[in-house]
């Protein structure tokens, strides 16, 4: 179906505003990584505290109910986090550098993955992502990811996309790989910022996922609404659930 909707090509004034709203959240999000102040999200609130450490994955707007409009655009800023019983930041982060094998972990959102170069704790990355919800959409992306240690039990990983190119027909004798920033705009950026905590043989997780995509054009809402809208959350909440899924495998 997703032939039906119109194609549209990424305008450099929609970069700038993703690249200036990232900038802002980086900045504002660096004094949270001292030794003061509450280290993780889902402290920040006793409620939400509460939820997370009885295994509930809580998501939610960064800021707000809706996403953030931007010149022929808009950005979703999603926040959430997960509490892994019985595991460490060690093995929590085994599993998530293990990218050979995120097609196996993340399926099916991960069709394919592949490391493709290491250098101490920075990493580049290639997905091929399936994302589906009325339209089906594929795309080959490449990660730019880099881990920081704060101490033995708190680390920081932040990921960014230097490529994002829709794949037409995927998997068949016709298969084409449209050139970044053409296509139908459900995903034009995607940055990502995790915090690792350890606390008594138990890790939580936590997933800022900053997204850009195309705006809603007048009348087709019906088709391109549910795909912008709703997966950034649902896509979210799958990858830390997945992630704890993993872990107690691993660990059985």
């Amino acid at each position: 179906m997703a032939q039906t909707a119109t194609r549209v090509e990424l305008a450099p004034q929609t970069v700038e505003a993703f690249d200036a709203y990232i900038r802002e959240a980086e900045a504002a999000m660096e004094p949270t990584l001292g030794a003061s102040g509450a280290f993780l999200w889902s402290d920040l609130d006793p409620e939400r505290a509460q939820h997370v450490r009885k295994g509930q994955v809580v998501a939610q707007f960064w800021a707000g109910q809706r996403p953030v409009k931007v010149p022929n655009g808009l950005i979703h800023d999603w926040i959430g986090a997960a509490f892994i019983p019985g595991a460490t930041v060690e093995a929590t982060l085994g599993l998530i550098q293990d990218y050979d094998n995120h097609k196996n972990i993340y399926k099916p959102e991960v069709m394919d993955s592949r490391l493709v170069s290491r250098k101490d704790n920075d990493f580049q990355v290639y997905l091929r992502l399936l994302k589906k919800k009325i339209i089906t959409v594929v795309l080959d992306t490449d990660h730019d990811v880099q881990y920081r240690a704060l101490d033995r039990t708190h680390w920081v990983c932040r990921s960014h996309t230097t490529r994002i190119a829709e794949v037409e027909n995927a998997g068949s004798p016709k298969e084409t790989v449209l050139p970044p920033d053409t296509g139908h705009g459900f995903l034009w950026r995607l940055d990502t910022c995790w915090r690792f905590e350890e606390r008594e043989n138990d890790v939580y997780v936590e997933c800022r996922a900053i997204s850009l995509t195309r705006d809603v054009p007048y009348g087709m809402g019906w088709m391109i609404e549910p795909v912008i809208q709703k997966l950034p959350k649902e896509s979210l909440i799958k990858t830390l659930e997945d992630t704890r899924r993993a872990l107690h495998a691993r660990a059985r």
